[in-house]
């Protein structure tokens, strides 16, 4: 494992490079995308971990503003952080461009499909319980609801916009659902038994801070 600087624009995202012990010729390369809260430390080093002992070259990396600074899942940010690490993968002679995959984790299994569908680069995709927030947002969680209907959402939240352009704080909501009741699709009160329960705790990780302050803050999405 080497920890490695990841170049995206004016910002770097920090990440992890796993790759076999003995290499021999070139390697195909993976994107590994960490699920929303998480950090590269998690469930997405236990990945890309075990994928190099298979004979990937393999990058776990902390999302833009997932790792430090906090609390922004921004799906277009998240998609084209991939897009910076096929860049770093392309520099490395041991491995081959015209191999590189995605794997993503939950939510970063959302971003891994829209991520291949802007950049054919990534040559494969695979995603291990794969979300995609930007569906769930436009019909609800089961995929029930009218997209029309969504339209005063983005009405809603035009006063917010405003008033933190002007200096008021971000204003943020719950990930993950604090205190889901019988109503709650099964799925999302599993979330919350999952990710509200602490484990795997790491200080760079905001769900490090659903487990600690999960009714006062949890685990956000900038509007």
């Amino acid at each position: 494992m080497l920890p490695i600087s990841i170049l995206k624009g004016s910002i770097t995202l920090a990440g992890l490079l796993f790759h076999p012990q003995n290499i021999t010729g070139t390697l195909p390369g993976l994107v590994i995308i960490h699920p929303g809260g998480g950090v590269k430390e998690q469930a997405a080093s236990v990945y890309a971990e075990k994928l190099s002992l298979e004979g990937y070259v393999t990058i776990a990396y902390d999302a833009a503003h997932q790792g430090l600074p906090h609390f922004l899942e921004d799906p277009n940010s998240r998609v084209t952080d991939a897009s910076a690490v096929i860049d770093y993968l392309e520099t490395l002679d041991y491995v081959d461009p015209d191999r590189i995959a995605v794997l993503g984790i939950c939510a970063g299994g959302g971003y891994a499909a829209a991520a291949a569908k802007g950049d054919h680069r990534l040559k494969a995709v695979a995603t291990v319980s794969g979300v995609n927030i930007g569906d769930a947002n436009r019909e609800g969680w089961l995929g029930t609801e009218d997209k029309a209907g969504k339209i005063t959402v983005l009405q809603d939240i035009t006063g917010p916009i405003q008033a933190e352009a002007n200096g008021t704080k971000p204003g943020y909501f719950n990930y993950v659902l604090p205190n889901p009741d019988e109503n709650t699709p099964y799925d999302l009160r599993d979330a919350a038994d999952y990710y509200l329960t602490p484990r795997a705790q790491h200080p760079s990780c905001s769900e490090y801070y659903v487990g600690e302050k999960a009714d006062e803050e949890s685990l956000f999405i900038r509007n």
